[in-house]
């Protein structure tokens, strides 16, 4: 390791240095871990194993799995709420997670397949083209994608575990269009339930890239309901009817001891001692100021990784590090 901790020195000069970068933090390497759990990363792994729950949680959690009922986490931003998910599927031997991320521009259809028709149309010709028609039209089965609530929806011995995340941000009518489907656990095709009865069994593919799935008759039901978690900052209400079909629950910042396990889980023991004035600086100001735990996170790990800054510029990055989310905060 060189002496100056810098990488980037702004000299305008090039240099062979990157490869002196330490490790990355836990929660940001993207590399897949276990050859026998495809689309696993390794910052999905740290994040569930780190994760730490209080007692009312892990009971709202349990009461969700019983009942068979999606878990609906509010909390502040950088609360934990997403990382539950990760969390809940890592001990229960359920990852990797299917992840349906919405934005105001997301429809059902979205999360339950879609279908490339141009694509198929455009394999239709090219076969016209070249003398291939007599084998038949293209197989859909190949143009149809499930999507992540789709995938979660598929027959299985053992439930998928589905993150919908920041649900507050969809159009309006998204809760209300989600309330049939976590009622009936089944939904339909139409591109399939118009093909010819000796056609009715189709491979089509997954929204999680492991596998294709059989469907037939174009309907998807599940065998055993999914683990739903649908995460929420509470920008907006959502209607009772979907409610009242949700385990809700409010994920609360962690505590200082909960902050300092964190700490341990990702860092080491070694972390969690020589870091706790940084802790107990980041829960003062959480009094006052919204901050996410991946800060003090960040914090610590600039100070404990072997590339570690000088003491006056440490100080300065970790106020910058620690700045609160809310800019109107003191």
């Amino acid at each position: 390791m060189p002496d100056d901790w810098r990488i980037f020195r702004g000299n305008g000069k090039p240099h062979d240095q990157l490869s002196e970068l330490p490790e990355a933090p836990p929660w940001r390497r993207f590399g897949i871990t276990d050859v026998a759990t495809p689309g696993r990363r390794l910052g999905d792994h740290e994040r569930a194993a780190s994760y730490r729950a209080d007692e009312r949680v892990i009971d709202q959690v349990n009461a969700a799995l019983l009942l068979r009922r999606p878990l609906l986490v509010t909390g502040k931003p950088g609360s934990g709420k997403s990382t539950l998910a990760y969390s809940i599927a890592h001990e229960l031997g359920l990852e990797p997670v299917l992840y349906w991320p919405v934005t105001s521009r997301t429809t059902l259809e979205q999360g339950l397949y879609s279908y490339d028709a141009i694509g198929r149309l455009h394999e239709t010709s090219l076969r016209n083209a070249t003398g291939q028609a007599d084998d038949g039209p293209p197989d859909i089965g190949r143009y149809i994608r499930l999507g992540p609530l789709g995938t979660a929806l598929l027959p299985a011995q053992r439930p998928r575990l589905l993150l919908i995340d920041e649900l507050d941000k969809s159009d309006i009518d998204l809760p209300n269009d989600l309330l049939h489907v976590f009622e009936e656990g089944c939904f339909s095709i139409p591109e399939l339930e118009r093909l010819p009865e000796d056609q009715q069994t189709v491979e089509v593919l997954t929204g999680d890239g492991r596998d294709r799935a059989t469907v037939v008759g174009g309907r998807v039901c599940c065998q055993d309901f999914p683990i739903v978690v649908i995460t929420s900052n509470g920008e907006r209400e959502f209607p009772p009817a979907f409610l009242r079909r949700c385990i809700r629950v409010v994920v609360e910042p962690p505590s200082a001891e909960q902050l300092a396990d964190i700490v341990e889980a990702h860092l080491g023991a070694d972390a969690r001692a020589a870091c706790q004035p940084i802790i107990e600086a980041f829960t003062s100001r959480r009094q006052h100021a919204d901050l996410a735990t991946d800060q003090l996170l960040n914090a610590i790990f600039l100070a404990t990784s072997g590339s570690r800054p000088p003491e006056v510029t440490l100080q300065e990055l970790t106020e910058i590090l620690l700045q609160p989310l809310d800019r109107g905060s003191a």
